[in-house]
C-alpha cells in the first residue's frame, strides 16, 4: 500500500510537468525577437540558476550535484539538449504543425519503451488499455493538428525525420532515466547547466544576439526558465523515476490540447468542434491509458 501511494504521488508530480508544458507556446508567443537556441540557452541558464540558489539555500556544495556517473551525464545532455536542438532544427526545416504532430508520437513510444521496463503493471506486461489509450491519445492529436491543414511534402523530410527524432529522444531519455534511480533529481539542474553552455555555444555560432525590447519579452523568458522549459523537467524526472512510465505517456497528449486552449484563451485562435472532439479523446484516453494508477489510488 506504502509502495502505491508513492507511486500516486510521484505520478501526480510528473503529471505537473504536463501541465506546464501546455504553457510552452503561449509563453514563447511572448519573448520578442529572441531567436530559438539563444532563448533555449537563456531558459535553461535561469533552469540553472534555480537549482544553484536551491542548493545554497539548503547549505549543500553545488559539486555534490554535479559528481555524476558518464552515463548520467550523457543521458541528461542526450536527453535536454538534444531534444531542443532536433526540435529547432525541425521547425526550421518543416512546418510547425506538422513538425509538432510527429513530435507528439513521444508518449506513444513511451507505453511502447515502457516494455522494456518490468514491473510497471501487476504482470510486467503492457495491456490493452495501454495500447488503446494511447491509440486515442494519438488520434485526438491527430484531430487537433489535422483540421489546420496538414500538408506531407516531400521537400521536407529532412524536417520531418528531426521530429520523429525528437519524439524518439525525448521518449527513449524519459524511459532510461529509470535505469538511473540512483542519480538524484538535483542533478537535472546540472544538465540544465551544461545544456545552457551547449546552447550559448550555437547560438554563438549560428545566429545573431537579439535581447528582449520589452518588460513583457523578460517576463516570458523567465516563466518559461521557471515552468515549461527548466522546472518542468526536475518535475518528470520525479514522475519517470518514482511514478507510473504508462499512465504519463498516457496523459501526455493533454500537453498539445491545453496548449491549444491556452492560444485560445489568449486570442491566438478559436474554439471549434473539432477542438472540442480533440479533447473528449485526448481526456477518454488518457483516463483508459493511466488505469493502473486510478487502480492503485490509496
Amino acid at each position: 500500500m506504502a509502495n502505491d501511494r508513492a507511486t500516486f504521488r510521484a505520478t501526480l508530480i510528473g503529471a505537473g510537468a504536463i501541465l506546464l508544458w501546455a504553457s510552452l507556446a503561449v509563453f514563447t508567443a511572448f519573448t520578442g525577437p529572441v531567436p530559438p537556441l539563444q532563448l533555449t540557452a537563456l531558459t535553461f541558464t535561469i533552469a540553472f540558476a534555480l537549482a544553484l540558489c536551491t542548493w545554497l539555500a539548503r547549505g549543500e556544495n553545488p559539486l555534490r550535484h554535479l559528481r555524476l556517473p558518464l552515463a548520467a551525464w550523457a543521458l541528461g545532455i542526450f536527453g535536454l539538449f538534444g531534444y531542443h536542438a532536433l526540435y529547432f532544427i525541425a521547425l526550421k526545416l518543416a512546418p510547425p504543425v506538422e513538425a509538432s504532430l510527429i513530435n507528439y508520437l513521444w508518449p506513444l513510444l513511451i507505453v511502447v519503451f515502457s516494455a522494456l521496463l518490468p514491473g510497471q503493471n501487476q504482470d510486467g506486461r503492457l495491456r490493452w488499455f495501454h495500447i488503446a489509450g494511447v491509440a486515442l491519445g494519438l488520434l485526438g492529436t491527430l484531430v487537433l493538428f489535422v483540421g489546420r491543414g496538414v500538408q506531407f511534402d516531400p521537400a521536407h523530410l529532412p524536417g520531418f525525420a528531426a521530429a520523429f527524432a525528437c519524439a524518439f529522444t525525448w521518449s527513449s531519455y524519459s524511459v532510461l532515466s529509470r535505469r538511473l534511480p540512483d542519480v538524484a533529481t538535483d542533478s537535472i539542474g546540472g544538465f540544465c547547466g551544461a545544456a545552457a553552455l551547449l546552447a550559448w555555444i550555437g547560438h554563438g555560432l549560428f545566429e545573431t544576439t537579439l535581447w528582449p525590447t520589452e518588460s513583457l519579452h523578460w517576463l516570458a523568458i523567465v516563466a518559461l526558465g521557471l515552468g515549461p522549459a527548466g522546472g518542468a523537467f526536475f518535475l518528470w524526472d520525479i514522475g519517470m523515476k518514482r511514478g507510473d512510465i504508462r499512465a504519463l505517456g498516457s496523459m501526455a497528449y493533454a500537453a498539445p490540447l491545453l496548449s491549444t486552449l491556452l492560444l485560445i484563451l489568449f486570442g491566438k485562435g478559436e474554439f471549434s468542434l473539432r477542438i472540442a472532439l480533440a479533447c473528449a479523446l485526448i481526456v477518454g484516453g488518457a483516463i483508459l491509458g493511466a488505469n493502473d494508477l486510478w487502480r492503485k489510488k490509496p
